[in-house]
Order: structure tokens, then C-alpha cells, then sequence
């Protein structure tokens, strides 16, 4: 049994990238994440937000995240996404996407993917605390 929690197309409003005269400059940067939790979380025998992975915290932070200053990169952002999720001990793995667009004219959307399974998750944990 396999659970997961998914967020998709969350705009995020981040000041991202380096852009000079005649480039393109994104109007939306888009997070879609994938967060395995143990099956308890979801299969419960009982109606309660006790019983379930809380997300609102998670979602909360990484909107502080993506406004607290200027990234260069669209991975920096998205490490530090991960290092949030790697705080949550009930958070076995996660698969995250970071696209923007548009990427060339007024047409389409480029992203960046990481998948991060329990044992890299564990090594995140350690190497790059939530901040």
C-alpha cells in the first residue's frame, strides 16, 4: 500500500531569475508536489484531523519561502522546498516540479523535476535543514 498527498499548480509569486533587455520574463512560476506518507495517514478509521498528515503548515512555509528574497535559480527555491517536506517526519518521499512560462514569446512552460525517495530524503534531512 502506497499513499500520497498531491499539490498541483500552486502559483507561487517568487522574485526568480536574472533577466535582461528583450528577455522573456515568466508571469507565473507554478509548484506541483507529490509527498508519499505512510497509508495510516489517509486509510483511517476515524474522521479527525489527528489522524491525517496536516499539509496547511507545509503550504504556509512555502509561500514564506518563495517570498523571502531574490533566487537566481528555480533549484535553489526548489531545495529549499524539499528541506521544508524533509522537516515533516511523516513524509516518506517527495516528487517536485517548478515550471514557469511562458519560455519564449508568449508560449511554453519550462520546469524543473526532482524526485527524492526515503533514502535521499534522510540525507536531505541532514545535509540541508529547513530554514
Amino acid at each position: 500500500m502506497k499513499s500520497t498527498i498531491e499539490l498541483k499548480n500552486l502559483e507561487l509569486e517568487p522574485s526568480l531569475g536574472t533577466y535582461g533587455p528583450g528577455d522573456v520574463v515568466p508571469d507565473v512560476h507554478l509548484l506541483d508536489l507529490k509527498l508519499t506518507v505512510d497509508p495510516k495517514l489517509v486509510l483511517i478509521d476515524t474522521d479527525g484531523m489527528d489522524r491525517v498528515f496536516d499539509y496547511d503548515p507545509l503550504i504556509a512555509e512555502i509561500d514564506r519561502l518563495a517570498n523571502d528574497g531574490h533566487y537566481h535559480t528555480q533549484e535553489r527555491l526548489m531545495t529549499r522546498i524539499v528541506a521544508a517536506c524533509a522537516a515533516y517526519a511523516a513524509i516518506d518521499a517527495v516528487d517536485i516540479c517548478l515550471s514557469k512560462r511562458p519560455v519564449l514569446r508568449d508560449s511554453g512552460e519550462l520546469g524543473v523535476r526532482l524526485t527524492v525517495e526515503s533514502e535521499g530524503l534522510a540525507a536531505v534531512r541532514s545535509t540541508f535543514p529547513a530554514s
